[in-house]
């Protein structure tokens, strides 16, 4: 079921928009209106790409881990978006915590706080 936090496969090109190939990714929030389209975040392997304090690395100790259903340690990129349909979700293969969604929101919050001070 499509919803916050879960987890799905996705093939979504890279920032040099050459082709990527299918890879976990989080839901993060539907947009608002008609079209069922969301807000995710990749996950990868890499853990050395990992933005300290911006991205979550999800440990194979970590409470959550199991429920997630990936197979590795991996890196939620934080800063690694994209606005996909939910058509082309093939499903979910897991999810994380309440908990770890509510910091990487809680993450962007302040992303977009800071680039847009009030005046």
């Amino acid at each position: 079921m499509k919803t916050p936090g879960a987890i799905t496969l996705l093939s979504i090109p890279h920032t040099g928009l050459d082709a990527g190939k299918k890879r976990p990714a989080v839901l993060l929030a539907r947009l608002p209106g008609r079209f069922d389209d969301w807000v995710v975040a990749m996950i990868s392997t890499r853990l050395d790409h990992e933005v300290a304090g911006f991205d979550e690395i999800i440990k194979a100790e970590d409470p959550d881990f199991a429920q997630t259903g990936l197979k590795v340690p991996s890196l939620l990129r934080t800063g690694r978006l994209a606005v996909v349909n939910g058509e082309v979700m093939p499903g979910m293969i897991g999810t994380i915590s309440g908990e770890r969604l509510g910091r990487v929101l809680a993450h962007l919050r302040d992303l977009f706080t800071l680039a847009n001070p009030p005046t």
